[in-house]
């Protein structure tokens, strides 16, 4: 299963990360022969119900003409990085609701958005625009952020798969072997079991029978681990693709993630919205909204279409 080549919408406002997201996007789209579309959403100073009826009119006219002078402002440095536009997009209202319902009107099959908003101010992932579309969108979303070496995505040729067995890790695992052999890119694998916490039977058994029952629980972790991880190693060669290095570590799943995506270089993260048990964990705080805070590349959140449609 491939989502490339495809249509992907590029969500920018003009900030340092959507210049960086905007270069993502054009890397993409080349390299994946795929559709790039660009929206810019104009946003009203104020709520809307807030102008009389008679300066409304005139008030949506201004801020859309605003957003399509911004909009023309983007094109043109796009086709400057030599990207071509297959769509322009001028939108007003909730940044993150109309993203996501172009990105459905056009079948998009990737979102690539920055992860800071205009002013400095960190939005994404925290309750505001890049949270809302990771939550809701009906497909993949790739969210850049900037850092002071001004790298993008793919820098390095090093992609990381985070895994964990679930449905969302399967898809995960096979976007993540399809860019590869796109972008001829080396793909690291991760699986990250839990700490073992020092096992305390009721009563007292001797300190040989508390060490052996801790190594049992060690050992069927760790065959669990690498049994999860050779699932999705087979995913990736089932895709036409090939996992460099797989990797097993023990601890908090995000920094883990994050740590090793440092230590290797990668230029990208992939990983699944929701856990095992269809319990939907990404970006409620837990291991993906944790990853896409803090790691120091881009990262591709993947969710299938059956579950955006019932979130």
């Amino acid at each position: 299963m491939s989502i490339f080549p495809t249509k992907i919408l590029l969500a920018t406002d003009g900030s340092k990360d959507a210049e960086l997201a905007t270069k993502a996007a054009v890397e993409l789209a080349n390299t994946t022969r795929s559709e790039l579309h660009v929206v810019y959403v104009g946003e009203f100073a104020s709520s809307p119900h807030s102008y009389p009826v008679g300066e409304l009119r005139q008030m949506i006219e201004r801020v859309t003409h605003r957003t399509r002078s911004v909009l023309g402002e983007r094109i043109a440095l796009i086709a400057a990085a030599g990207g071509g536009v297959s769509g322009e997009h001028v939108r007003v209202g909730q940044p993150a609701e109309e993203i996501i319902v172009l990105a459905e009107e056009i079948g998009a099959g990737l979102i690539v958005m920055g992860s800071r908003g205009l002013g400095g101010v960190r939005r994404a992932l925290t309750g505001s625009v890049s949270d809302s579309v990771v939550r809701h969108a009906h497909c993949p979303v790739l969210v850049v952020r900037g850092r002071e070496s001004g790298g993008t995505v793919l820098v390095s040729k090093k992609i990381l798969l985070a895994t964990d067995g679930s449905e969302d890790a399967v898809l995960a695992a096979r976007i993540a072997a399809d860019l590869a052999q796109k972008t001829d890119s080396e793909l690291h694998a991760i699986y990250v079991r839990p700490r073992i916490l020092p096992h305390r039977p009721g009563y007292y058994l001797g300190p040989e029978v508390e060490e052996g029952a801790e190594r049992k629980e060690r050992e069927g972790l760790e065959r669990e681990a690498q049994r999860l991880l050779d699932v999705q190693i087979e995913e990736v060669r089932g895709a036409g693709g090939n996992v460099a290095q797989a990797h097993v570590r023990v601890g908090g799943p995000a920094e883990e993630i994050v740590d090793l995506a440092e230590e290797i270089g990668a230029g990208l993260i992939v990983t699944g919205s929701r856990g095992q048990r269809g319990v939907r964990r990404a970006l409620l705080g837990s291991v993906s909204d944790s990853v896409v805070r803090h790691a120091h590349c881009p990262v591709l959140v993947v969710r299938n279409e059956e579950e955006a449609l019932g979130s």
